[in-house]
């Protein structure tokens, strides 16, 4: 009798500890970083006024990221509407627009997107 609650204390002992392990594995997988590629491209869309090296509506990626490292200016600042824009003033107007799209991001979404322009030197 005694082995026989010994040994299911022991199998109970190493169940439990299998689970935590999965459970920690599980959320590990889990985690995942925000892409500034996909915000750009997707949530943000910032892609229909902006490529990467021309301007179509709005500056392209090159020149604002140029222009903001530059001045050691913040993108997510200007993302936010907390700071005047310095890289084409005379497109405020139609970027406005989009201050809805970028106010409701999170701080890490936009913090990826600054890094997504970035991302592009001259």
């Amino acid at each position: 009798m005694n082995k026989s609650i010994i040994l299911i204390a022991f199998f109970l002992l190493i169940s439990c500890n299998n689970k935590d392990e999965k459970t920690q594995i599980s959320v590990d997988k889990t985690a995942t970083k925000i892409s500034g590629k996909e915000l750009f491209e997707g949530e943000g869309n910032c892609i229909a006024c902006h490529q990467p090296e021309q301007k179509i509506i709005g500056p392209s990626i090159q020149e604002i990221a140029t222009i903001y490292k530059d001045k050691n200016a913040s993108i997510v600042s200007f993302l936010r509407e907390e700071s005047e824009p310095i890289v084409d003033p005379s497109q405020y107007e139609i970027m406005k627009t989009n201050f809805a799209i970028t106010k409701s991001m999170s701080d890490e979404e936009l913090k990826a997107l600054e890094d997504y322009f970035f991302s592009f030197p001259k």
